[in-house]
């Protein structure tokens, strides 16, 4: 009996021990609950409000290197005019005496900060300008400051969607069920001259191959030449690729079905491409000899067509690739003749890097530049027109990358690159001079930051916008040389520090292997308060093509707000993240494309959680969309005890179900050769198969032990849903509970609800890491509100 006692004053004493904790963890959350009105206030839409321009955008003048731009500040948008030569800057016309002026002709009030105008356009000599306001053109003389009222124009008419100019205007080309067309500008018929009749569905000539018209003119998928003699054509044929379906359920009266050809990793029917050359005025075709590799693709990617122009109309460079990836023939084609010539062949393991391929002609075809990786790093050659190397023009421990500008007399390049400088921030772009042959390579933008340049017309100057996530951003215009010669402008960011807006802060660690440099960034709530502990969570992306941190001025990142609720937010890199890094860091997650940035993201919030004792490594949460979508998901399954919760959107949970070029490239897939007997005739026949075998989430859906959110948009033709569908049906399998929202009729980046999509987030690690209880109802009072 005693014993009896004992055991049940013990239990009433556990009770009485929970409760309280209990009261005192809840009135702990009620303090420390989310601060909606301070995410409220700096919403990304109420941050766009408070941010104007960042970047002088130049509009050079004909036959000048003087230059236009419009500029945006608190006080309202002025118009400068450049002269690089004479080093000025001045207004190019006097906002309030241009209202008044306009105001006299036309009888209604202008903002002199905002005035209404555009078209503008240089005439007689660059000194009189015309623009126009609604359907009233005006023209102007810089010199007089004299403005004249020309009267009402005609509305434009719009150009139709099908139509593709020859550069000269003298001809359109289009597509009509499927086969390709093309009308003379100077024929009062407008005549139709049929150029094909082999085109049919998915075998096609159009932009839209899935096109079901047979009487409809469609743009068609083709490239003019410059001279307009000519144009070229790659068609695909895709018959035999298998389809993928999307319903439509928002469709009236009756849902619809939406069906696409879609090639998955390791499948056999994979598109076969063709490519033709036509002539303009004697309508011919002409078919060039592209085979190869079985399987092969032409072109390049997403970053870049693959396709390139010489000076003269007779020529035309192309790249082709196996399905491997590795193997890459840069090629060049006789247009009269169609001849083809192999000028440069990569063989390069794992793949070669699509996204930097670069390729500039010089001397009307006599030498061209060529970018590769062969050492490591990505660098640009000098070839001949054989397609001899005369020499490496970059080399070293970083990355050369975009082709700037090229002094073919003086014999030298412009060009952008990363990390080639001890101490600076190795994702931060740099213009370098360089002499083509390798010799004499010069920093022309050695002011920190992220710089993008744009030269003017004879390459004698250029103006540099730079910025740093952690500064605002400042516009220059430079000589060739590198020095300033003017300052243009500094971004106004009073507004934001109006505010209460702060900057974010860059971090640096190390990663999994305790050797290899990590960067990121850090937003703090703009209350942040040092002594108080805050629960972090990781806006992730696993690359291949970009890490999730930004490296110039971004004011209005979805972080800034999200960090506003009580949150230390950070986006951080992993191995395998970034192009613009060796090969090496670039090709880190080859073979391993769900699992390869994990260790590194945990790794980063351990070694902050130990910098800053304000961090609270006890409450850790990840987000990420698309590839970040998987990444975040495969984190709470790969390292369950570790991250708490999750927002996991559009995810490729299953790559084997996403696109072929992202599986195959970025994972692996092994070609195998069966050579079998015919039995009727006795030859030899071979087999191809590949298998691409990639890692899945669903597989781990019975580690999930956090709290997970799962979202998906039901017409998403770039992430099938299927990806997100099949890891809810594990996780259901595996009697899990996670949250799961359809958004319907929108496509992989949710369109107008993503402001939806951004508090259901926002309530969601409010809920778990905050332990803010407020009911998700909120979400609608919160977009209304503001």
């Amino acid at each position: 009996m005693k014993t009896n006692k004992l055991i049940t004053i013990s239990i009433y004493t556990i009770f009485l021990i929970c409760a309280a904790l209990n009261t005192s963890f809840g009135q702990q959350a009620e303090k420390n609950g989310a601060d909606f009105e301070l995410a409220s206030k700096f919403s990304r839409e109420n941050l766009r409000k408070m941010v104007y321009d960042l970047s002088v955008d130049p509009e050079w003048l004909e036959g000048s290197d003087k230059f236009w731009y419009k500029y945006k500040t608190s006080s309202g948008t002025d118009y400068y005019l450049i002269d690089p030569e004479e080093g000025t800057k001045s207004p190019l016309f006097e906002n309030e005496k241009l209202a008044s002026g306009m105001t006299s002709f036309l009888n209604k009030p202008f903002n002199p900060g905002d005035l209404p105008i555009r078209d503008i356009k240089f005439f007689d000599n660059n000194t009189m300008i015309s623009f126009r306001t609604d359907s009233m053109l005006f023209n102007y003389n810089i010199e007089d400051q004299v403005l004249e009222y020309m009267g009402t124009v005609p509305k434009k008419k719009s150009v139709p969607r099908w139509v593709n100019f020859s550069p000269d205007s003298s001809a359109v080309v289009f597509s009509k069920g499927h086969d390709l067309y093309i009308m003379y500008t100077d024929d009062p018929d407008s005549t139709e001259h049929r150029l094909t009749s082999d085109g049919e569905m998915h075998y096609s000539f159009a932009r839209n191959t899935s096109d079901t018209s047979k009487a409809e003119r469609r743009r068609a998928s083709i490239t003019w030449f410059r001279d307009s003699s000519k144009f070229y054509a790659v068609r695909r044929d895709q018959r035999k690729v298998n389809d993928l379906y999307l319903i439509n359920s928002l469709s009236k009266p009756r849902p619809t079905l939406e069906t696409y050809k879609y090639t998955m990793p390791g499948e056999k029917n994979a598109p076969q491409f063709e490519m033709y050359i036509f002539e303009k005025d004697k309508r011919t075709r002409l078919k060039i000899d592209v085979e190869k590799w079985r399987d092969q693709e032409l072109g390049g990617t997403y970053a870049g067509p693959g396709y390139f122009f010489g000076k003269s109309h007779d020529k035309l460079y192309f790249v082709r690739r196996d399905r491997m990836w590795q193997k890459l023939d840069l090629c060049k084609i006789n247009a009269e003749t169609g001849e083809l010539k192999i000028i440069v062949s990569e063989d390069t393991g794992p793949y070669f890097n699509f996204m930097n391929m670069r390729f500039a002609e010089l001397n009307d075809g006599k030498e061209f530049i060529w970018w590769a990786e062969r050492d490591n790093w990505g660098h640009l050659y000098l070839y001949n027109e054989n397609g001899d190397l005369k020499n490496r023009i970059t080399q070293g421990p970083f990355l050369a990358f975009s082709i700037a500008s090229i002094d073919t007399a003086g014999r030298e390049l412009y060009f952008n690159g990363y990390g080639r400088e001890k101490d600076v921030y190795p994702y931060h772009s740099k213009l370098y001079k360089v002499g083509l042959d390798g010799s004499d390579i010069r920093l022309l933008t050695p002011e920190d930051g992220n710089h993008n340049v744009e030269f003017s017309p004879s390459g004698k100057f250029f103006v540099d916008n730079f910025s740093k996530i952690d500064s605002e951003p400042r516009s220059v215009l430079k000589d060739n040389s590198g020095r300033i010669i003017m300052e243009l402008e500094t971004s106004d960011i009073s507004r934001l520090e109006e505010a209460g807006w702060r900057m974010p802060e860059r971090f640096n660690v190390k990663a999994g292997d305790s050797i290899t440099d990590l960067y990121g960034v850090m937003w703090k709530p703009f209350n942040f308060d040092p002594e108080k502990k805050y629960p972090i969570i990781a806006n992730v992306y696993p690359g291949p093509q970009t890490e999730p941190f930004p490296t110039r001025f971004s004011p209005t990142n979805r972080n800034v707000t999200l960090a506003q609720l009580g949150f230390i937010v950070i986006a951080p890199g992993n191995r395998g993240g970034s192009p613009y890094r060796s090969k090496w860091y670039h090709n880190y997650g080859y073979g391993n494309l769900r699992d390869y940035g994990l260790e590194d993201i945990k790794r980063t919030v351990e070694q902050l959680a130990a910098k800053y004792s304000y961090i609270d490594i006890e409450r850790v949460g990840i987000y990420g969309h698309s590839g970040g979508g998987f990444m975040s998901t495969a984190a709470m399954l790969v390292f369950p005890d570790f991250f708490k919760a999750a927002v996991s959107s559009s995810g490729n949970h299953d790559n084997n179900i996403y696109s072929k070029w992202w599986g195959e490239m970025h994972h692996g897939v092994e070609e195998i050769v069966k050579e079998m007997k015919d039995e009727k005739t006795g030859d030899i026949i071979k087999k191809y198969e590949y298998i691409s075998r990639i890692p899945a989430n669903h597989e781990l859906a019975d580690k999930l032990e956090g709290h997970l959110l799962i979202t998906t948009s039901d017409m998403d033709n770039n992430v099938h849903p299927a990806n997100t569908l099949r890891m809810v049906d594990a996780l259901m399998k595996a009697n899990k509970r996670f949250d799961f929202m359809i958004f319907p009729g929108k496509r992989h980046s949710y369109g107008s609800y993503n402001t939806y999509f951004e508090r259901m987030m926002m309530h969601h690690f409010s809920k778990y890491l905050l332990h803010d209880k407020k009911n998700n109802i909120d979400i609608y009072k919160f977009i209304k509100k503001n």
